[in-house]
């Protein structure tokens, strides 16, 4: 073996490793960004509805008045 095949066969081990390296650590690394991005969102908070307690009172009666009593 000559110099000039060593080092094309270095550069295909090389090659390989790249290859394996980027099959294997590519979807943790986005893996890793998405959970940084989940990580750094604001928190989920519920939306609290208010009652509105201005409503009017409405007889089950519409033809029955309040009486006052007289004392």
């Amino acid at each position: 073996m000559n110099g000039s095949s060593i080092h094309r066969s270095n550069q295909r081990v090389w090659t390989v490793v790249c290859a394996v390296a980027a099959v294997v650590l590519g979807p943790a690394a986005v893996t890793a960004s998405a959970l940084d991005q989940a990580n750094a969102a604001p928190l989920h908070h519920p939306v609290k509805v208010k009652t509105d307690q201005s409503q009017a009172y409405l007889p089950t009666d519409p033809t029955r008045r309040r009486t006052t009593a007289t004392a």
